[in-house]
């Protein structure tokens, strides 16, 4: 009944204040600062999300994800400055010792990271070091001011390369082959379902790649089950099922694993690559 009642609060401001509905869904609302957003912005919000879930419509859900990183991602990034040193390296850092020992042994010769949705630059930079054989690390962000941000932070560093785009557009205009992909967590589930698999099959167009993705997944999120994508938590971002997505795109996995997180999430940790036996085997079928 109380859920009933908020999203009838939102559904009749919406109704009353049109103007405002439309600059908070322009300006961004995936993540909310209870500091900065009023209570009727809050119960806009919820209407507005659960409108657009309500008819499936998960394009206009992912423009209103693509229109808070794109405005408001600088500051989520300064909010969560510390998150490096918290959360990534205690609990993501152990996927790229896993890389290292597969490129020891891999005939493939990669020069280029690319990492999408770079956010402060910290993992990139970690990256650079952590990988002194790799020539080139790019660092792709919707948010034109921490790009900025990113590019007078990390200016003594050569090898690191800022760039505010789409990830989707950066591919398909500059991406080559003997690049490596990487996300770190949370970046894909702000894709639909089927712009993440347009977009992994993409990259495997380009020839020998390699992707290492550390993604949430909603715990009420059966993919046994429900093989296809889904929204979930408060965000109301995606939980995709990345072993059939990444196989589908024409990958094969050399890792996959899970770490519990939060009541409404874990991470999934995935590492793919599009050159083994396995990989044109999946590719052809």
């Amino acid at each position: 009944m109380k859920g009933k009642l908020i999203y009838l609060i939102g559904d009749l401001l919406i109704l009353l204040m049109p103007k405002k509905a439309k600059k908070l869904a322009k300006t961004g609302m995936t993540i909310t600062d209870r500091n900065k957003i009023t209570l009727i912005e809050l119960f806009m919000r919820k209407s507005m999300l659960k409108k657009v879930e309500d008819k499936s419509d998960y394009n206009t859900l992912s423009e209103f994800h693509k229109a808070y990183w794109k405005n408001k991602g600088d500051d989520f990034f300064t909010a969560t400055d510390d998150s490096f040193e918290k959360n990534f390296l205690p609990e993501c850092s152990f996927m790229f010792d896993l890389l290292k020992n597969k490129l020891s042994i891999e005939e493939e010769d990669f020069n280029t990271i690319v990492e999408i949705g770079t956010g402060n630059g910290k993992v990139l930079n970690y990256l650079s070091e952590q990988f002194p054989q790799i020539d080139r690390f790019v660092g792709i962000d919707l948010s034109e001011n921490q790009i900025i941000s990113n590019q007078k932070t990390y200016s003594r560093n050569q090898r690191l390369e800022f760039v505010a785009y789409d990830a989707f557009d950066w591919v398909n205009t500059y991406a080559n082959k003997n690049m490596i992909f990487v996300t770190s967590r949370g970046v894909l589930e702000y894709f639909t379902e089927s712009k993440l698999l347009d977009f992994l099959q993409q990259i495997n167009r380009l020839g020998n790649t390699i992707f290492v993705a550390i993604e949430p997944n909603g715990v009420n999120h059966d993919l046994n089950a429900n093989t296809g994508s889904e929204p979930y938590g408060y965000e109301r971002s995606f939980s995709h099922n990345y072993k059939v997505l990444f196989k589908k795109a024409g990958f094969t996995l050399w890792h996959s694993s899970k770490k519990d997180s939060t009541l409404d999430h874990y991470f999934s940790y995935m590492g793919a690559d599009n050159y083994s036996k396995k990989a044109v085997m999946v590719a052809l079928r």
